[in-house]
């Protein structure tokens, strides 16, 4: 089935003939017709639909930037993990801790959640001093 316009969708090859609704009739009255009605009416459905996608574009809605905020946090909680993991046997970790420096450098989504906000502070505080440490470690002679 192939949809091709206002027609609807068109089942087969045959092009289908227009015909109008039974039912259907045009008011006759002050309405203007011809090129002047289509050209009002396409300029005017072009500037809603604009508009209409402008605003849906800028809506960042509360959902979505607390399901960021947390995926962050969680990847942050992730790359402490790595870090500890090669910490524990034996090695320096410095994948790690180049994976948990981009991941501490993303774009950070304030949390309307006062209790989600806190929690993802003290995550990148962790992120944070387990960097500093790892630089501390780095320049020790």
């Amino acid at each position: 089935m192939k949809v091709t316009g206002p027609a609807g969708p068109v089942t087969g090859s045959a092009p289908r003939a227009s015909r109008p609704a039974p039912g259907f009739s045009v008011a006759s009255g002050s309405a203007p017709t011809g090129p002047a009605a289509t050209a009002s009416a396409s300029t005017l459905s072009g500037v809603a639909g604009l508009s209409s996608l402008v605003a849906l574009q800028g809506v960042d809605d509360v959902a979505e930037r607390r399901r960021r905020a947390i995926r962050r946090g969680g990847g942050l909680l992730d790359r402490l993990d790595e870090l500890k993991l090669a910490m524990l046997s034996g090695e320096a970790g410095e994948g790690a801790l180049d994976r948990l420096s981009r991941t501490l450098r993303e774009v950070r989504d304030d949390a309307a959640d006062e209790g989600l906000k806190a929690l993802l502070d003290q995550i990148d505080l962790r992120a944070a001093v387990e960097l500093a440490k790892a630089e501390v470690r780095r320049n020790a002679p």
